[in-house]
């Protein structure tokens, strides 16, 4: 409940509103969180699953969950992952999902707050071997609104997976838009 007052109280000081269409119903999902081209993207993100009470969780690199930051993230929903094992980040991540019994998984897919050329894919492979939804998440600093859009399973066909994206995504527009990197995989050809 705590999280919840925090989350409208944050939102409402900045004037964000939310739209609340959230599939509670889905109790595993990899949430799209785009655009991100601000460092104000991850603070609003959690305002926003604090005001919704979305079990929302992300991951990091294991070294920032040392003291004393460790409890912190650990708090707000911070997975550590180990980067200098030989695994697979996305078999580590499909693990967590074998896991738990609820699992939101926040990634932002364009992995950095700068233009790029593409996406990063693992939010793409995590959820198609995990065998859970994408659910495209947003910010949308012109109209200081955060929402969802549909539920996309992964089909294995990845352009036309990503043509979804595409077109949700169309209309939003981060707090600097020249730093928006279009939606697009490099396993699109």
């Amino acid at each position: 409940m705590l999280k919840s007052t925090v989350g409208r109280a944050f939102l409402r000081a900045y004037g964000w509103r939310v739209d609340e269409s959230y599939p509670r119903d889905q109790k595993k999902l990899v949430i799209i969180a785009a655009p991100h081209t601000t460092n104000w993207d991850f603070p609003i993100t959690l305002a926003v699953a604090w005001k919704l009470h979305i079990p929302m969780q992300f991951f990091a690199k294991d070294s920032l969950f040392r003291f004393p930051f460790g409890p912190a993230l650990r708090a707000v929903g911070g997975i550590p992952v180990d980067r200098s094992r030989k695994s697979n980040l996305v078999d580590q991540l499909v693990a967590e999902f074998d896991r738990r019994e609820e699992l939101a998984l926040v990634v932002p897919a364009e992995g950095t707050r700068s233009r790029g050329e593409l996406w990063k894919s693992g939010f793409y492979h995590i959820a198609r071997k995990a065998g859970v939804p994408i659910l495209p998440a947003y910010l949308d600093y012109a109209k200081k609104l955060g929402g969802f859009g549909p539920l996309i399973f992964p089909s294995g066909d990845v352009k036309a997976d990503m043509d979804l994206i595409r077109a949700f995504y169309a209309d939003k527009v981060g707090k600097y838009p020249e730093n928006f990197t279009p939606p697009r995989l490099a396993e699109e050809g």
